[in-house]
């Protein structure tokens, strides 16, 4: 996806672009008193609120005697919803409300509270499902805009820019804890009740979940990328997503000099603590370690690791490049799964 285009760009050889309103419509529409078609920034957000709109609901969670509330988004024909994990939290259903006037019952299909997401599956005929999008396409400054049900206001629609790309979310379940990587910063307004909510870009396709106010005009939302998608297809099928577990502790530190010039890599991760029996202290990782690869790739931050964390590496050999006392050492590690006892 490129960035947004110019706003006084109508490019009218854009087939996917939302057709210029005519004078007479953008009176019909409430343009103003003196008339005139609605500017091109009103013209994206009202196409987008319009796409978008069905597709959101609010939905009602009650647990252990208490209600919740919070906003999910149809991404598929037949009923699965996408939300926060914590808007359903340990609930297995609830109701579901959508724009048209319509209700309907939903079980919880799963629940990853590590990256904060939630699948959702509504009884009954299901709206037509949003497009996901892929927010590592994303630019600082692009229009957004964000759908939910703040306050209980069911079918809200609020706009802003992307303020800020990269952000990091700790997470936890349990003793747990983890950081969602690449988190969106958005100042579109949103307020309690848009958590589960869409956050689209400006032709509709939804590119994060709006998961937590951080202050006045700060938003933040989990992307959706391929991560996500790998995370979603997993709570599908297993309603769990299985996660491998390395046991080490590494922060990003700059590369020595020298080796930057060699290898061209700027930042790696120093090892800052092994878990005693763990898969990493059994491969012979060792506090110090200056980690420049694993599985062949460069990594560079702790989320370089954690991508590789996923179910697939479980009980597989993950080759590790570290620099230590000055030179290359290989070691093999072995993920385990994380589970309540290693975590």
């Amino acid at each position: 996806m490129s960035p947004n285009p110019p706003l006084n760009d109508p490019r009218p050889d854009d087939p996917d672009r939302p057709e210029p309103d005519s004078g007479r419509e953008g009176d019909r529409e409430g343009a103003g008193e003196g008339g005139g078609a609605l500017d091109a920034y009103s013209r994206v957000v009202s196409h987008v609120a319009r796409e978008l709109t069905p597709s959101v609901a609010g939905l009602r969670v009650r647990h252990h005697g208490r209600e919740g509330a919070g906003s999910a988004v149809a991404f598929t024909g037949d009923g699965f919803l996408l939300t926060n994990a914590h808007v359903v939290g340990r609930a297995t259903g609830g109701q579901a409300a959508f724009a048209d006037g319509t209700t309907a019952a939903f079980t919880v299909v799963g629940a990853d509270p590590l990256s904060d997401l939630a699948v959702v599956r509504a009884d009954g005929p299901a709206p037509a499902p949003a497009e996901l999008g892929d927010s590592d396409a994303l630019v600082v400054g692009q229009l957004v805009v964000a759908v939910g049900n703040p306050l209980g206001l069911a079918g809200s629609v609020t706009a802003g820019v992307v303020s800020a790309l990269g952000r990091s979310l700790p997470t936890r379940s349990g003793s747990a804890v983890r950081i969602v990587e690449d988190v969106i910063q958005t100042d579109a307004a949103l307020n309690p009740g848009n958590s589960g909510g869409a956050l689209a870009d400006w032709r509709g396709r939804v590119v994060g979940v709006n998961t937590a106010v951080a202050g006045i005009g700060v938003g933040l939302a989990v992307p959706v990328n391929a991560t996500t998608r790998r995370i979603i297809a997993a709570l599908m099928a297993d309603g769990r997503v299985r996660r491998a577990y390395l046991g080490v502790v590494a922060a990003p530190v700059p590369v020595p000099a020298h080796l930057r010039d060699r290898t061209g890599q700027r930042d790696a991760l120093r090892v800052a603590e092994v878990v005693p029996g763990s898969p990493a202290d059994r491969a012979g990782l060792r506090r110090g370690d200056l980690v420049l690869a694993a599985a062949g790739a460069p990594v560079s931050q702790a989320q370089s690791l954690q991508k590789l964390m996923f179910a697939d590496a479980i009980g597989r050999p993950l080759p590790i490049t570290v620099l230590r006392n000055g030179a290359m050492v290989d070691v093999i590690a072995e993920p385990v799964e994380l589970t309540a006892e290693n975590a």
